[in-house]
């Protein structure tokens, strides 16, 4: 299977969750999610979506796959809300994100 492993580990870690912790949040034992990390054993469909569950992203993330697999929940709930605004205001804010990016990437440029 696709590193899973690599992911949740780095998952939990970022939210300072021992093995054991998160073992207790999905129902398995801390042996099995160290097997997961190991990428020795491949978590159920049921345990992958209590895993994403726990850290706030999509299945898709945590398989590496499809078209968002890179985005948080909390980043696809955004681009949700934006898809949802009239056209008026979406156009507003993209001017806005832009100017943002453009800001940012010029900044970067003059410090190297």
């Amino acid at each position: 299977m696709l590193d899973i492993g690599e992911k949740i580990s780095s998952l939990r870690k970022k939210h300072n969750l021992s093995q054991t912790d998160l073992a207790k949040q999905v129902g398995v034992s801390r042996t099995i999610i160290g097997n997961y990390e190991r990428n020795s054993n491949s978590p159920s469909i049921e345990i992958l979506s209590k895993i994403a569950t726990t850290f706030n992203v999509s299945i898709d993330f945590l398989v590496g796959q499809g078209q968002l697999a890179s985005y948080n929940k909390e980043v696809l709930k955004r681009i949700n809300d934006i898809e949802n605004l009239d056209e008026e205001t979406r156009g507003k804010l993209f001017f806005l994100i832009d100017n943002v990016i453009q800001n940012f990437k010029t900044k970067q440029a003059f410090s190297k």
